[in-house]
């Protein structure tokens, strides 16, 4: 079973550049009562960064993040993410926001967006990342 705790929000690196418009009012729709114990926990994972720093990165949950950080919430529930997941991805992603200076989710302030932004800013250019990730991999491998 996992184990929750809570975690200062000032200490956890956002893995993405934006937040949703659409899904920062759905949470916070159905986020009610608006407390630490309705919130559902955020996983994270430790992820060595490329200039060696040892970072706490979200590896979903930003936008649950993002709505507590509104409410002026200071840490939030967090959990231990155990799944396999594309680090070499996550790091790409962590690369971005530390490039344009976001280093903790209240730096997201000015990037809510429209879901059609949402989308070509950050979706797509995540799968532009992944298909060059699969070619580069594929090319190591021999494999095409």
């Amino acid at each position: 079973m996992e184990s929750v705790f809570l975690f200062p929000l000032a200490q956890l690196q956002p893995s993405q550049l934006y937040i949703s418009k659409a899904k920062l009012a759905d949470v916070l729709a159905w986020w009610q009562p608006p407390t630490l114990e309705t919130l559902e926990p955020v996983p994270i994972k430790r992820l060595n960064g490329t200039d060696g720093r040892i970072r706490v990165i979200y590896t979903d949950g930003h936008t649950r993040a993002f709505a507590a950080h509104r409410l002026g919430f200071t840490e939030i529930p967090v959990v231990w993410d155990e799944d396999e997941l594309d680090w070499e991805a996550y790091q790409i992603c962590v690369d971005w926001c530390l490039d344009v200076g976001i280093h903790t989710i209240a730096d997201l302030e000015g990037r809510v967006i429209s879901p059609e932004q949402y989308e070509a800013f950050w979706h797509d250019r995540c799968q532009v990342m992944q298909d060059e990730l699969a070619r580069q991999r594929a090319d190591q491998t021999g494999i095409s």
